[in-house]
């Protein structure tokens, strides 16, 4: 029998498109073994890469990047690009869900009907739904932090608080499978304690450690708590741009 190699390649290479043998590679890893987080245009980058870097290193873990569509989206800087593996429609269960903030992002979020209906499905399936910085505006307004102890950015708690959920100042509040985070950085450390609780302290020693991540920046004014009136106002005027 004679095979026509550039049909058989052509024919492989649809048969891989499929979004059925797609979601059949990634059911190989368990749900309960599976990360998910979520992107989108305006994102800021290290509310989604913090917690990347740890989840990704913990063995058995399945870190994926998940969008409306796949493919590039910009973050905040518009400088910079991540890539979605994942749509929607890719993505039906996961252990996880962390939901990142950004600056006009994050509005957009909430006033997509499709985005915002999918997080309040996954959220169904999830142990723990996470958010870092103003992601958790996107979390209440999904209806998930309604009467919850949450965190969010400094600047925008008082939104938070419009939007049902009770801001707490710290740098992340757990409330049920609810995890919130303050803003951009403190991911990072929402992340190392949902590993703690997942895995045990040794365990997240070990990802602390294997960042070096051991905070003393040369300066104490990381929130509204400690910086002086003259920074804070300095920082809300550049918003205000």
């Amino acid at each position: 029998m004679q095979f026509d190699r550039r049909e058989t390649l052509l024919s492989l290479s649809a048969l891989m498109a499929t979004p059925w043998l797609s979601q059949l590679a990634h059911a190989t890893v368990p749900a309960n073994r599976r990360v998910a987080i979520l992107l989108f245009d305006g994102v800021t980058a290290l509310d989604a890469i913090g917690p990347y870097e740890l989840l990704h290193r913990v063995p058995g873990l399945e870190v994926t990047f998940v969008a409306e569509t796949k493919g590039p989206v910009t973050a905040d800087s518009g400088a910079l690009r991540l890539i979605a593996e994942q749509s929607l429609t890719d993505v039906q269960e996961t252990a996880i869900l962390i939901v990142p903030g950004g600056g006009i992002g994050v509005r957009r979020v909430r006033e997509n009907q499709r985005v915002m209906e999918w997080i309040k499905v996954i959220d169904q399936t999830t142990t723990y739904t996470a958010s870092v910085c103003t992601g958790s505006l996107i979390l209440a307004e999904a209806g998930l932090l309604k009467s919850r102890d949450a965190a969010t950015h400094w600047a925008l708690k008082n939104m938070l608080g419009e939007l049902g959920a009770q801001y707490k100042p710290d740098r992340y509040v757990r409330s049920g499978k609810y995890w919130t985070s303050a803003g951009v950085s403190a991911g990072i450390d929402m992340t190392l304690a949902m590993i703690g609780e997942m895995y045990g302290r040794t365990e997240a020693q070990i990802q602390q450690l294997g960042l070096q991540y051991d905070p003393d920046p040369p300066f104490d004014s990381g929130s509204d708590q400690k910086a002086s009136p003259e920074i804070i106002e300095a920082f809300l005027a550049r918003r205000r741009r």
